[in-house]
């Protein structure tokens, strides 16, 4: 939901949330800030992977590749190689959107003292290797910070860290005020794994590689090299032309069985540890695994069904009051030679490895010289009793539906829809009176804090009903300016309305003067149904902007009183981004160059396919916008929409107006520079 700022923790606040995941953007001084401002639980992330997109914002993956990253279908775009050109000039290369891992052990304190309540660690399709060693960690040092001791990070524990996971070192994120310039790796997207030194000798008929050691190795330890996408498992390793099972720093060692484009001078990473991965494994293979402890009373007699009962051995707080009673289709008959012993049933019920439960005390009330025709039953009944325990748990955290109240539905005559025109660059050369057919602009928040843009906003607003396009960001250093240029805007401009682009308007925009004018959600707010529909028009919006990951069926079957608007036209944005490509940091800094700031430069980040990406920096916030390369144009004729918007980033007056047209005419674009988006797939 992009929660950024105090205005929107206290819009979710009010809705009766109880836990907030910040932005990762946010800095230790503005998360402080939000903790002592409110009394709803915090939670921020603190290790993992880092998306170089505010979550929630990122609609990249959605249009290039099919799958919704809003939806946790990342097809991870950012992390492949980008070119980016200053108008047609390529001024870097690389993985130019791929963050390196956060780590930040060195915040922990400064975060417990703000309030933070929860931290959350990254660990999407990792290994369970790297879970248990990133958490074991992390719990390692919350407990220092409340010991006595000193809070000092162990070397070891940052290079367990770096061994499981890295993308060439870790990132301290956006929790320093001061500009990351640290924050992308553009070298490689995955694993780096830990350096241990270059080759120094290759023998490619024997596969042997020499190297002096930076750090320890030993067999069984996964391996890569500079120029090879693979990696190696090290199965022959040798010291002065003898086998060893482990070799230490500052050797010069030889490891057998390598093949492949390896060359004398190429650096070497060690991937994984063997000795690391199985210390791992022994905290969830079993010796360290908390289990649920069980009191058990299994009741054999003769002529009866075997019975047993279950309850918790201790007050857990999910069990209290909670037993199970169970018993069998088998009756024991007589002995004829081996009667049953207590401890043979205490055995089989003591079974309980693959399951969240151990019995701490089993009795067993058995009368004598009774057998058990299949021992295989008392191992069912065990199993049987367990499952009924854990279906009984379960169903305390089962979400009852919420009964909402049917709600009634005017029915609209959907004539032809009226046009938006979103004009997310604005050219103060261009004659905007020119422009036909249109019945509202959209103008980004931005252009009314420069002089340069108000001849031509006056011209819009006197010929259109004029709103102020809110940004989906508005950082907290920002927010007073925001406010002066809104209400500048209002006193020199006749506003009708605002598009808002976060949650937090709910609270900003209760404000009364607010009141009179129109609220248009836009489709930031990833408005997927008609239960978002129905809150937002609680809180008073007049139009929706529906999501663009929308498709034609999931339109057609939305019922809302307030007017539906769709994008029918444009570039989408795919993402918005606390990183500058150009100044390659999260902040503005004085030594910069400040490319952002050349009127004659166009910037674009060109893809392996050669399709160019829009890049258009904002410096008032240090957030880069980046548009598709193709552009939007849907046939919304049977889609029972109110507003028609287009979306203008680099068209002239004529071509807007062709644009305009078209879209009155009930017509899109065909080509390949167009797409029509979700209209017909899933996402």
């Amino acid at each position: 939901m992009t929660i950024h700022d105090l205005d929107g923790i206290r819009a979710l606040e009010r809705q009766g949330f109880k836990r907030i995941v910040l932005s990762r953007e946010l800095s230790l001084p503005e998360i402080d800030y939000i903790c002592r401002n409110t009394d709803i639980e915090i939670e921020t992330f603190i290790h993992g992977a880092l998306c170089i997109c505010y979550s929630g914002q990122c609609l990249f993956s959605s249009m290039v590749g099919g799958r919704s990253a809003n939806r946790g279908k990342c097809a991870q775009s950012c992390r492949l190689p980008y070119q980016l050109l200053d108008n047609d000039k390529i001024i870097d290369s690389g993985h130019l959107l791929s963050p390196r891992d956060l780590c930040g052990l060195d915040f922990l304190p400064q975060l417990i003292e703000s309030g933070v309540k929860s931290f959350k660690i990254e660990g999407r399709l990792k290994s369970p290797e790297y879970v248990a060693t990133v958490t074991r960690i992390y719990r390692k040092y919350i407990d220092l910070y409340y010991s006595s001791n000193p809070y000092e990070i162990d070397i070891k524990d940052r290079n367990d860290l770096l061994q499981v996971f890295n993308r060439g070192n870790f990132s301290s994120g956006h929790f320093d005020s001061n500009p990351n310039l640290n924050l992308v790796y553009k070298e490689k997207p995955n694993n780096m794994g830990i350096y241990i030194g270059n080759v120094a000798n290759y023998n490619d008929k024997k596969g042997y590689v020499t190297l002096n050691l930076n750090e320890a190795l030993a067999l069984g330890d996964s391996i890569s090299f500079e120029n090879e996408d693979g990696k190696y498992r090290v199965s022959e390793l040798m010291f002065q032309n003898k086998n060893i099972p482990f070799a230490c720093d500052n050797e010069v060692i030889t490891i057998g069985r390598m093949k492949g484009n390896i060359a004398p001078g190429d650096k070497i990473f060690k991937i994984a540890s063997k000795a690391l991965s199985d210390s791992a494994k022994e905290t969830y293979s079993g010796k360290e695994l908390k289990k649920i402890k069980l009191n058990c009373k299994v009741t054999i007699k003769k002529d009866t069904p075997i019975s047993v009962y279950v309850k918790p051995a201790n007050n857990y707080e999910h069990y209290k009051n909670i037993n199970v009673s169970l018993s069998s289709e088998t009756v024991p008959i007589i002995a004829k030679n081996q009667p049953l012993t207590k401890e043979k049933v205490i055995a089989q019920f003591s079974k309980t490895s693959n399951t969240p439960f151990e019995f701490d005390k089993i009795d067993v009330d058995l009368d004598d010289n009774l057998y058990i025709p299949k021992i295989s039953e008392l191992n069912a009944l065990r199993r049987d009793v367990l499952q009924k325990l854990e279906e009984i748990v379960s169903l305390k955290f089962v979400r009852v539906p919420v009964k909402i109240k049917e709600k009634e539905f005017e029915d609209k005559e959907h004539t032809f829809p009226k046009i938006s025109l979103a004009l997310i660059e604005l050219n103060p050369s261009f004659d905007y009176s020119l422009l036909d057919d249109v019945d509202r602009v959209y103008i980004p928040l931005r252009y009314f804090n420069n002089a340069k843009y108000k001849k031509c906003i006056e011209t819009i607003s006197k010929k259109f009903d004029l709103y102020i396009y809110l940004p989906p960001v508005i950082n907290p250093n920002y927010t007073n300016l925001m406010k002066n240029v809104v209400a500048n805007a209002l006193e020199t401009y006749n506003i009708v309305g605002f598009i808002f682009s976060n949650v937090s308007a709910l609270y900003s925009f209760k404000i009364p003067e607010f009141s009179k004018y129109d609220l248009i959600a836009n489709y930031t707010l990833n408005v997927f149904n008609d239960y978002s529909i129905n809150e937002l028009e609680r809180h008073g919006v007049d139009t929706i902007t529906l999501s663009p990951e929308l498709n034609k069926l999931d339109i057609q079957q939305m019922h809302s009183n307030v007017d539906k608007e769709l994008i029918v036209y444009g570039r989408i944005k795919l993402m918005t981004s606390k990183y500058c490509l150009l100044g390659k940091s999260n902040n503005c800094y004085p030594t910069c160059s400040a490319r952002c700031q050349k009127d004659d430069s166009k910037y674009y980040l060109k893809d392996r396919l050669g399709f160019k990406f829009r890049v258009v920096p904002d410096n008032m916030q240090t957030i880069t916008n980046i548009y598709n390369s193709k552009i939007q144009s849907i046939d919304f004729t049977d889609l029972g929409i109110d507003y028609a918007r287009i979306n203008i980033l680099e068209e002239s007056i004529p071509e807007i107006n062709n644009v305009i047209r078209t879209v009155k005419a009930g017509k899109r674009f065909e080509g390949e520079l167009y797409t029509n988006g979700h209209m017909n797939r899933d996402v």
